[in-house]
Parts: C-alpha cells; sequence; structure tokens
C-alpha cells in the first residue's frame, strides 16, 4: 500500500521528537540510528543509510543502514561518493539509468533500488562529515521530489552538527578508556601478568555488571575502569611484588598497600571514569564478611563496582596459566565460589557468576594468553 505525503504538522512533529531524542543521546550508534529513522519517517523512504568518512583507509562506511549490515565502499564511488565528493545532493529516479550507481549490494541482498536521493551533511566549520542517503519512495508517485530534497537537507544541517559533537565526545571516552587500559597492563607487567589479564577482567566485570541488573552506561562505566584495579602495584618493590617464596607480615603489608596508592593516584579527578577506577582500586580485595583490606569494608558498606571486581578478579587469577602456577580446573573453582558465597564474595555475585559462567567462559577462549606470555 502506498502512504500518503505528511502535513506540516506531522513534519513538525517528526522532527521535534528525533531533535530532541539526538540531543539527549552521547552514544555514536546510537545517534546514527536515530538519524537513519528521522530521516526515513521525513520523507517516507523504505530505507535510509547513514554514511560517514573514513579518512584513514580512504573509504565510506555505514554501520546503521536499514535490512543490511555494514558496508564499506571506495571514497568517491556510487552515487554516495558522487554527492560527498561535489558537496551537492543527489536525486535519482532510476537507479539502473545511472552510471553511478553501484547495483552490486542489490545482487548481493537481493533488493532492488530503485528511487534514490542522497544529501552530504556538514560539522559546524563547513566540512562534509558524512551523508544521507534515502532508497525507495513509498508514495504513489514512486520518486523523490524536490520537497523530499528540502526536507533531507534539513534534516541533514541538524544531524550533522549534532553528529560532530557526538563524535568528539566519543573520540574523548574512547582516548580515556585506551590509557586506562594501558595503565592498567603497566601494573600487572610489573607482576608478571598480561594484559590480557586486565582485558578479560574488564569484560568478566562487564557480564556480571549486567546480570546483576545494573544498566549498560554503569556496566560500561566498569568495564572502561576494571583495568585499573591494580594500578596501586606500580609503587610496590620489585623484590616484595615478585618474591617466588612466602611473604613476611611486614611484606604482605606492603602488597596489600596497592589499594590504596591505586585510590590516591586518581581519587582527586574530576572525570567520572577516573573516580570510578579509584572505588574499583581500593575495594576489590574487601570481603563480604568485613575481613578484607584495606579498610575492612563489610557487605553493602564495599560499593556494588568493588564487589563485581573482586568476583572477576579471582576468577581470573585461578582460571589463568602461568610460568609458576597451573591453571585451577573449572571444578575447583566453581566449588571455591560455593564455599566462599557470603564470606569472602557478595551472594548476589556469586549467583550472577554461575548463571553467566558460560559467557564468561566464551570470554576466557576468547582472550587467551598465548604461549609464553
Amino acid at each position: 500500500m502506498y502512504k500518503i505525503e505528511l502535513s506540516p504538522e506531522d513534519l513538525l512533529r517528526i522532527i521535534f521528537d528525533y531533535t530532541a531524542k539526538i540531543a539527549s543521546e552521547q552514544k555514536l550508534n546510537a545517534v546514527l540510528v536515530l538519524m537513519a529513522n528521522m530521516g526515513r519517517e521525513m520523507i517516507l523512504s523504505d530505507r535510509c543509510t547513514v554514511w560517514l568518512i573514513d579518512d584513514a583507509n580512504h573509504q565510506l562506511y555505514t554501520t546503521v543502514a536499514h535490512g543490511v549490515d555494514e558496508i564499506r565502499i571506495p571514497y568517491g564511488t556510487g552515487l554516495v561518493g558522487s554527492a560527498i565528493q561535489s558537496g551537492e545532493p543527489i536525486i535519482i529516479e532510476d537507479a539502473y539509468n545511472d552510471p553511478r550507481h553501484n547495483a552490486e549490494n542489490d545482487r548481493k541482498t537481493g533488493y532492488h533500488t530503485k528511487s534514490i536521493i542522497t544529501v552530504p551533511f556538514r560539522n559546524n566549520d563547513g566540512e562534509i562529515i558524512g551523508a544521507y542517503q534515502a532508497i525507495n519512495k513509498l508514495t504513489e508517485i514512486g520518486y523523490f521530489t524536490t520537497r523530499d530534497l528540502d526536507m533531507l537537507s534539513l534534516a541533514a544541517s541538524y544531524a550533522g552538527k549534532s553528529l560532530e559533537s557526538v563524535m568528539l565526545h566519543q573520540e574523548i571516552i574512547d582516548t580515556q578508556r585506551e590509557i586506562i587500559s594501558t595503565m592498567g597492563e603497566i601494573g600487572e607487567i610489573r607482576s608478571k601478568e598480561t594484559g590480557n589479564h586486565v582485558k578479560r577482567v574488564a569484560e568478566y566485570s562487564y557480564i556480571l555488571a549486567l546480570g546483576l541488573g545494573l544498566g549498560v552506561n554503569q556496566a560500561e562505566l566498569l568495564r572502561t575502569a576494571s583495568p585499573m584495579h591494580d594500578i596501586g602495584k606500580v609503587a610496590i618493590p620489585d623484590a616484595v611484588l615478585n618474591k617466588p617464596g612466602k611473604l613476611t607480615a611486614e611484606e604482605y603489608d606492603i602488597i596489600k598497600s596497592h589499594t590504596n596508592i591505586g585510590y590516591q593516584l586518581l581519587k582527586g579527578s574530576k572525570r567520572e571514569l577516573l573516580r570510578t577506577a579509584s572505588i574499583v582500586a581500593e575495594q576489590h580485595h574487601e570481603k563480604w564478611d568485613g575481613s578484607g583490606y584495606p579498610s575492612g569494608r563489610k557487605g553493602e558498606e564495599i560499593h556494588i563496582f568493588g564487589r563485581i571486581t573482586a568476583v572477576a578478579d579471582v576468577f581470573d587469577a585461578l582460571s589463568a596459566e602461568r610460568v609458576y602456577k597451573a591453571a585451577w580446573p573449572l571444578e575447583k573453582i566453581e566449588n571455591l565460589f560455593r564455599e566462599e558465597r557470603g564470606r569472602h564474595f557478595d551472594p548476589d555475585v556469586v549467583d550472577v557468576f554461575f548463571a553467566q559462567l558460560p559467557k564468561l567462559l566464551d570470554i576466557r577462549q576468547r582472550l587467551t594468553d598465548e604461549a609464553g606470555e
């Protein structure tokens, strides 16, 4: 059935609805989805794709395209490449009569492209950073008009500037994540662990957080911060940190100080990410029954992030083979967690650990240490 062109009131409703959602969203993929849906609804197209420029690989790509997965094409190719290179929109009534149309994707998917409209969008400096591309008009005339061009250009003008802000925010987050992960790896390498230890603990923590009912944003925050759980080890002398024999009481106190050292290093930051890392660094050795360190916190006095990381860290420490120890068999690990449920570990976190164990084992397999590490 054909659709009827939207009234001005309907268009305003769509614009206000989506611009409000886009303005409050900080995740790149979520903004791209909103942009694609807004474009499709505004001009009544069957599909809408948001293309971005990958300068490093000299490509155009989309991770958000109705009906298909990610697509990558060489920069400057296809209708979208022509529109981005020229900076001008393109309207085509019949794609197969235009030599710029790349029909290969249709052959792969079985979809038949007929009418196309492509509109570049720009950042706040006026530079083109991508393009909208809508396919197949769903009204009776079956092709896009200058009215559609005006509507999609309006969407592109707003969405392009909003997208730039989100991309800059994402770049900051990615940079913070990379720094934190690298710093965490440095701490582990000094204690003869591997970089994959902190990566596994991060992924385990994320799965456990979701299993406990934490929101995706909180789970993601913990995943990003948890690699810093042992960052305080950078200040522990090698002679103590890597002593092959049993530690004296004094040496054990020095080891335990890595929790307070990590907390002191990170606590003063105004960044939520680093403040979260300070909590994890300080509290991941606390125990549910109050017998842990550094402060002897008990039960819910221990931050949920500390309780989650405690389970993730111990699971990985027992699971991983090292030159100085063999990996524990899974059955033995499971028995320990059952025994320590309500003593060392939060009972709820242990219950989620068992419920999510297949996912944790998949992560362990995927991020296994290479031989000799």
